[in-house]
């Protein structure tokens, strides 16, 4: 045999070699996904663990619970279901059978009702936590897909605006009101990679929940994501909203200012905030403490008093979907994802079963952080006469209120 024959030999023989060694790791491989699928996990589908219970017993024993667990009512969470199965669902295949799109929906109900880690949801679950951690932010993004069009309604035109208007001034005898606007500091553990960029001023890492609320708790617009470190007119000047008011508000479609009952002074409609904004024509916010007549005392009351409204739906949100009373977890993008569907869910909530999940005890649990007062905040001279109009209007005999004076009196406003 010559040497170029023994070469070749040498060659095939050394490639038969390679193949059964490929063949011997994939064996090895395919023994390990073995070892994933642990037993007592593959037995949630013979009636064991937590979704069991869910199902067999507090669905039909006990529904309050039920939705204590979930934060649905049941007709609710097979009304999401539907229109999210298509999305979530996936084939079963020769190696194992897909999780349900029911369990998915469940278990990412779950986690934001309570903020349990992954690991903590899969002994009760019977579902391994990396495979939650795959789905939780699929399912998320297929509620904000069937949610967001119908339940975060920005008001597009006058006539949407003014009924918000009608709502402030019969509930919390604000007139002219379109929404309370403020914004909280959602928090997160930021991967090292990203450093300091969402370290906020209290020293967490953070994204910012910037919202406006109407009279009857239900977020209107949201701007979710500005990192939590940006301080400077930043968080509004960077948002659409921000923009639109500052630069162009005619795009909004904001009513015509009309007089005020028993006024001869056209007053504009009005956003209010706190003085973490600006004071714009139209975005008004208190009189800083800084000697103040009474006058300005009973007009601080008054913004403070239909302000409440979003403080109280930070409140109610948070303590609701408790995932967002704790650093998550995740990356800025998913945090973002997730707080999103906790807005988009307690707007379906409040809308659909405003009797049950809107509690005001909960309301008075406003534990999110603060955005930071935002520095530069100087008020225009018409922005000025604005505050002025209604200050005039809450301290005359058409504007006031019975009780106002002895809550001045008695709160520090």
């Amino acid at each position: 045999m010559d040497n170029d024959m023994l070469y070749i030999y040498s060659a095939a023989c050394i490639s038969v070699l390679l193949i059964l060694l490929n063949r011997n790791k994939t064996t090895r491989r395919r023994c390990n996904r073995k070892l994933w699928s642990r037993a007592w996990l593959e037995r949630r589908n013979r009636d064991q663990g937590v979704l069991s219970l869910l199902n067999r017993e507090l669905k039909f024993e006990d529904p309050h619970f039920y939705r204590n667990f979930l934060r649905l009512q049941d007709t609710q969470f097979d009304e999401i279901l539907k229109l999210i199965t298509k999305l979530i669902s996936k084939s079963n295949t020769f190696m194992r059978d897909s999780i349900p799109a029911q369990s998915k929906l469940e278990v990412t109900l779950r986690f934001l009702a309570t903020g349990e880690t992954f690991r903590s949801l899969m002994y009760g679950c019977r579902i391994h936590e990396s495979t939650i951690s795959r789905f939780v932010p699929a399912v998320c993004n297929a509620i904000i897909t069937v949610l967001t069009e119908k339940y975060i309604n920005m008001p597009r035109i006058v006539e949407d605006w003014e009924k918000i208007a009608a709502e402030f001034d019969e509930l919390w005898q604000f007139p002219h009101c379109l929404g309370a606007l403020d914004g909280r500091h959602i928090q997160f553990r930021a991967p090292i990679s990203q450093g300091s960029y969402f370290y906020n001023y209290k020293g967490n890492n953070s994204i910012v929940l910037l919202a406006l609320v109407d009279a009857n708790y239900i977020f209107r617009y949201v701007n979710i994501g500005v990192n939590g470190r940006i301080s400077d007119g930043g968080v509004f000047n960077q948002s659409s909203l921000g923009i639109a008011l500052k630069d162009c508000p005619e795009t909004l479609n904001i009513p015509q200012p009309t007089y005020l009952p028993g006024q001869d002074v056209l007053t504009p409609y009005v956003i209010i905030a706190d003085d973490a904004f600006p004071s714009l024509t139209n975005l008004i916010k208190p009189y800083s403490h800084k000697k103040l007549s009474f006058e300005d005392r009973v007009y601080n009351y008054r913004v403070s008093r239909a302000r409440r409204m979003v403080e109280s739906s930070f409140g109610i949100l948070a303590n609701r979907f408790r995932v967002l009373l704790q650093p998550i977890n995740l990356n800025a993008e998913k945090v973002e994802i997730i707080t999103l569907t906790c807005v988009l869910l307690h707007n379906y909530l409040a809308t659909n079963n405003k009797k049950y999940y809107l509690n005001l005890e909960d309301s008075d649990k406003d534990t999110l952080q603060n955005i930071e007062r935002q520095t530069g905040n100087r008020s225009s001279t018409q922005a000025r006469e604005v505050r002025d109009n209604f200050r005039h209007f809450f301290n005359s005999n058409v504007g006031s209120v019975p009780w106002q004076n002895e809550c001045v009196m008695k709160g520090n406003y």
